[in-house]
């Protein structure tokens, strides 16, 4: 992971989880525990983290996350790859709700050309299917958050009320070693809620970066997703727990 990404995953998860320390932070990366202090020396001077005794901590913050396009540096490969899985699951014909999240957005570019019905909340997914005849795509109504590139609040949550689709792509900020679906942002959370309502089968996207993960806000259950598409790599015990439950585990190949 280069250095810029890996830096930015640094505060993710800072923020999602709280305080870590630079060994555990360097375990879960994959780098020496002295590239991480550089790292988080270095998001210090910044003001982006705190530094503590061993490791270092950045304030939760529960309606302010990184910028798309931040997140969208990291593991870029991976997050394709799941968006190719999840292409096999796609029907000509079918009503699709997509989620925001940088992954989704994969799966939204490899639709192009497919004859299918797009229902969204992001305006990444906007930006990817707004030239291509073949999808038929409808916007859901609501405030925009321009950091995010999403449009959220009650008028989002009353369009997604009066749909139905056959299967919603949700993503998360992590999922734990119990199954539970998380994410790291107040406003996003009741319309990922309503996606899943809204859906006759819910796909969870998710990078192997997220497993075991970490989030601030509980989105669902292990119980309500159908299919979790990951790469391989991802914590092999949370995937045996997803399983366990009914969940149909698919893995992309890199």
């Amino acid at each position: 992971m280069i250095q810029h990404r890996r830096r930015a995953e640094i505060v993710r998860r800072l923020r999602c989880s709280g305080p870590l320390s630079a060994a555990a932070l360097a375990g879960s990366l994959g780098v020496s525990a002295s590239t991480i202090r550089r790292d988080l020396a270095e998001l210090s001077k910044q003001g982006t983290l705190t530094r503590v005794h061993g490791g270092a901590h950045a304030e939760a913050d529960a309606d302010v996350d990184m910028p798309f396009a931040n997140v969208a540096a990291i593991a870029p490969e991976d997050k394709d790859a799941v968006a190719g899985r999840a292409l096999e699951l796609v029907n000509d014909g079918d009503v699709l709700l997509l989620d925001i999240g940088t992954t989704v957005a994969h799966l939204a570019r490899r639709l192009r050309g497919r004859r299918v019905t797009v229902l969204t909340s992001s305006l990444a997914v906007l930006d990817e299917l707004r030239e291509d005849e073949c999808v038929e795509l409808l916007v859901l109504g609501g405030l925009v958050r321009r950091t995010y590139h999403s449009l959220v609040g009650a008028l989002t949550e009353d369009a997604l009320r009066q749909v139905r689709a056959d299967r919603a792509f949700i993503g998360a900020s992590g999922v734990r070693g119990d199954g539970q679906v998380l994410d790291s942002t107040l406003v996003e959370t009741p319309i990922k809620r309503a996606l899943i309502a809204a859906a006759g089968q819910v796909v969870l996207l998710a990078d192997k970066g997220k497993f075991p993960g970490t989030g601030a806000l509980r989105v669902c259950g292990v119980d309500e997703l159908d299919v979790l598409i990951t790469n391989a790599g991802a914590d092999s015990a949370t995937l045996d727990t997803c399983s366990a439950a009914g969940v149909e585990v698919m893995l992309a190949c890199d």
